[in-house]
C-alpha cells in the first residue's frame, strides 16, 4: 500500500496542507496521514503512518522537509521503515530507498537540508539580535490566561506534563513555565 504523510508547521498553512494532499493523492496514497505541528513536537500522525505501515508498504512524503527534521531524525525513520520493511519515497527530489543510489542520494540531499535549516536560524538570530538592539523586538506573545488557567487544572487533575502538553499543543517548556509561576505565585 502507498501511504502519504502531510505536515505544516501551523494552523495557519491551509494551502500549503492542500498542496500536499493533492500531491500525495496524484502519487496514488490509498491512505493519507495528515498533521499541522511544528516538526520539534511530537508528531502523533506520523507515528501512527509508521505504525499503520507493512512489509511492502510505501511511506510518502512530498518533501524531505516536511518529513524529516535533521539528518540524525531522517536516519532513524529510515532505519525504522527498514525494519518493517517499508519504502520511502520523497516525491518533490524524485527519491525512493527501495533502491541503493535512492538511499545514498537521501542521505546526502538529508545533510544538506539540515545544513540550510543551520543557516536559515543563524540568519534569524541574527536578525533578533538586531532588532533588539534598535529596540524592535517584542519577543513572544504571552500564552492567554484561559490557556494557562487549563494548564495548572489538568496538572492539578494529576496529568502528566507531557499529556498537557500535547492535548493544548504548546510546549513542554511552557507546561512546566506556567506551573513553576503558579507555585512561586502561591
Amino acid at each position: 500500500m502507498i501511504i502519504g504523510y502531510a505536515r505544516t508547521s501551523t494552523t495557519d498553512q491551509i494551502a500549503g496542507l492542500e498542496a500536499q494532499l493533492k500531491e500525495l493523492e496524484a502519487a496514488q496514497c490509498k491512505k493519507i496521514f495528515q498533521e499541522q505541528v511544528s516538526s520539534v513536537a511530537f508528531r502523533s500522525q506520523l507515528e501512527a503512518a509508521l505504525e499503520f505501515a507493512r512489509e511492502g508498504d510505501v511511506l510518502v512524503a512530498t518533501k524531505l522537509d516536511r518529513l524529516a527534521r535533521s539528518v540524525a531524525d531522517l536516519m532513524m525513520l529510515i532505519q525504522t521503515l527498514e525494519k518493517k520493511s517499508v519504502g520511502l519515497r520523497i516525491l518533490n527530489l524524485g527519491m525512493d530507498t527501495q533502491t541503493p543510489t535512492g538511499k545514498l542520494m537521501l542521505t546526502v540531499l538529508g545533510g544538506v537540508a539540515q545544513f540550510e535549516r543551520e543557516i536559515m536560524l543563524e540568519r534569524q538570530r541574527e536578525g533578533v539580535a538586531k532588532a533588539k538592539v534598535a529596540g524592535k523586538y517584542k519577543g513572544r506573545k504571552p500564552l492567554a490566561d484561559e490557556l494557562r488557567r487549563e494548564v495548572v487544572s489538568l496538572a492539578a487533575g494529576g496529568m502528566a506534563k507531557t499529556h498537557i502538553a500535547r492535548q493544548l499543543k504548546i510546549g513542554e517548556a511552557s507546561v512546566y513555565r506556567i506551573i513553576s509561576a503558579t507555585k512561586k505565585g502561591n
